[in-house]
């Protein structure tokens, strides 16, 4: 199992300007229609995304690349290799980048902001067991753990 690197319970500053935050919404929504259910989410996962939106979510995400590589198991540089050469990436990375947009495009209609969010995901979470939302974003289940936190607090249920 690997280790992340922000175990602590402050937040990360987030690193995109004003005008990265106001088009971070638009980029997600651009995938939005890839991940709508569960059928396109699989159907579009096993096409397989293009390299571009692993660097889309990195941009919409405020992950550094050491971030990115860790959650996603791979690196920047590969992913901009395959970007260049317009590959496409593998069913897995593909599905977990389709759940990592979903999951950023809760979190920001929750939050308001991708900073006031991208502070949530790296803040000790009760309802997580105070676990740190962005430390299980390595897997599916983590993600999804995110996603039912996310509800709860939408609805209010926060005990």
């Amino acid at each position: 199992m690997k280790t992340k690197i922000n175990k602590n319970t402050s937040a990360k500053p987030y690193p995109a300007s004003d005008s990265q935050l106001s088009s971070a919404s638009e980029t997600i929504l651009q995938y939005q229609s890839m991940y709508s259910n569960d059928i396109t989410l699989f159907t579009n996962s096993k096409k397989g995304l293009s390299a571009k939106a692993a660097l889309d979510f990195i941009s919409v995400s405020g992950f550094s690349y050491q971030e990115f590589q860790e959650t996603f198991n791979t690196t920047v540089k590969t992913i901009q290799n395959y970007a260049l050469q317009n590959m496409k990436l593998d069913a897995a990375l593909s599905e977990k980048l389709l759940k990592s947009f979903s999951l950023f495009n809760k979190g920001i209609e929750l939050f308001g902001s991708p900073k006031a969010f991208h502070n949530w995901l790296n803040t000790s979470a009760y309802g997580l067991g105070n676990e740190i939302p962005y430390n299980l974003m390595d897997t599916i289940t983590g993600i999804s753990l995110i996603e039912e936190e996310l509800i709860r607090i939408e609805h209010g249920d926060l005990a």
